[in-house]
């Protein structure tokens, strides 16, 4: 089992180093982890507020460990491409939690895992990203590990110095092992350029609506993209959509372009 999660670790290693940034459009269940892989998605990335939000909490560090460990499991038994966990702030309370989850992500099956700082001062990250490199080496697990810098995201510190605390967090996280740096809250491509040029490892950028496209932020020097948990939001608009237009005017038109009922049955068909 090791010797397969290893060889999709390797994979997924690379897929960070090729000629074009690694597109992920995140999963939070093993029906849309399913969907994506038929898509020709080379890997599949979870989203933590899907995750959370499917299983009846909020984002944000809310989410028990054992519910997160479950879901990642189905999710990696249900795809045959590498899987990547987002695992927010680690689910745990320090560091030794925090190696613990990553210990059951590993053996969930998963290759990669997102972890981010929110609001903790820098330094709390360094020591988590340390306990999953930890648990990544007891296991043998080529474990890409992705550190997430929310100062964009969460507007953080001083505009005026917002890149070079970005920059400073991410050189950090980075010599404490990070594989990979996500700095989601991000368009202008000047300023992922700087990211790109000055970070070094590979630079992961959440896009959306208002984003350059793929190509642009690959040309950028951008690595990795996501959608976080844009995909889940629209598709819970659907749900909305059509609650609201079936208790308004016994409308049916917010269902149309739905897959199709066998060809979604089909692709959890054993």
């Amino acid at each position: 089992m090791i010797t397969a999660q290893q060889d999709k670790a390797r994979l997924f290693r690379a897929l960070h180093s090729g000629t074009a940034p690694l597109a992920l459009a995140n999963a939070w269940d093993v029906a849309s982890a399913r969907i994506i892989e038929a898509a020709g998605a080379p890997a599949i990335a979870t989203t933590s507020a899907g995750v959370a939000w499917s299983l009846g909490a909020p984002d944000g560090d809310a989410l028990g460990r054992a519910q997160a460990l479950g879901l990642i499991t189905r999710i990696t038994a249900a795809v045959a491409v590498p899987v990547s966990a987002d695992i927010e702030g680690g689910y745990g309370q320090d560091a030794d939690g925090v190696e613990e989850t990553a210990a059951g992500v590993i053996e969930a099956g998963a290759v990669g895992v997102n972890i981010e700082d929110g609001t903790r001062a820098p330094g709390e990250l360094v020591e988590r990203l340390g306990a999953v490199r930890r648990a990544a080496d007891k296991a043998g697990a080529g474990l890409f590990v992705n550190a997430r810098v929310d100062t964009y995201l969460l507007g953080l510190g001083d505009p005026e110095t917002r890149l070079a605390d970005t920059l400073d967090r991410a050189r950090r996280y980075a010599d404490a092992g990070a594989d990979g740096v996500f700095v989601p809250g991000v368009a202008d491509p000047d300023v992922i350029a700087a990211l790109a040029a000055d970070i070094p490892v590979p630079l992961n950028i959440l896009a959306g609506p208002g984003s350059p496209a793929v190509a642009e932020l690959g040309a950028l020097g951008v690595a990795r993209v996501s959608l976080g948990s844009a995909v889940a939001e629209a598709a819970y608009a659907v749900a909305r959509r059509a609650a609201t237009e079936l208790a308004a005017s016994g409308g049916y038109t917010a269902l149309a372009g739905g897959i199709p009922f066998p060809e979604l049955n089909a692709l959890l068909t054993s």
